[in-house]
């Protein structure tokens, strides 16, 4: 599946919905020298909704060094995913580089995710900048 918002114009990007755990782990598996940014949500809950539009605004912007996907927190193949990472608050995002979970400072005390939506598109990119940079310095 995929989500696409009405944003007007043909050329934007989609982002892909991955509900199985095969999908998953290809997503993860596959994506190297990028950052991969894994939304875990439901495409009906309004916060997920606005982050998603988010999202898919920076996808563009971030495509050279960032890969964005949905993963859907209701299908029931994801839950061994939802229990590894302790999904407890959507939306959650969890950033990976070349298979490797990134942990990160988002000024709570869980450095395994990013919890919330962000404010903006800059706020994103900032972030996941400084994956990327991090990444590069090893």
């Amino acid at each position: 599946a995929v989500v696409s918002f009405g944003l007007g114009k043909m050329s934007d990007l989609l982002l892909p919905t991955l509900s199985r755990k095969c999908d998953v782990d290809c997503i993860i598996r596959d994506t190297l020298d990028k950052v991969l940014v894994l939304r875990f949500g439901r495409s009906a809950d309004p916060l997920c909704l606005h982050f998603d539009e988010i999202l898919s605004k920076t996808s563009r912007e971030v495509s050279k060094f960032a890969t964005i996907a949905l993963v859907d927190v209701d299908s029931e193949e994801i839950q061994v995913y939802i229990k590894y990472f302790d999904i407890t608050l959507i939306p959650s995002t969890v950033f990976f580089f070349n298979a490797h979970h990134m942990k990160m400072d988002s000024g709570t005390a869980d450095h395994t995710k990013w919890v919330g939506s962000f404010h903006s598109k800059q706020d994103l990119i900032d972030v996941v900048e400084r994956g990327d940079e991090r990444q590069a310095d090893r």
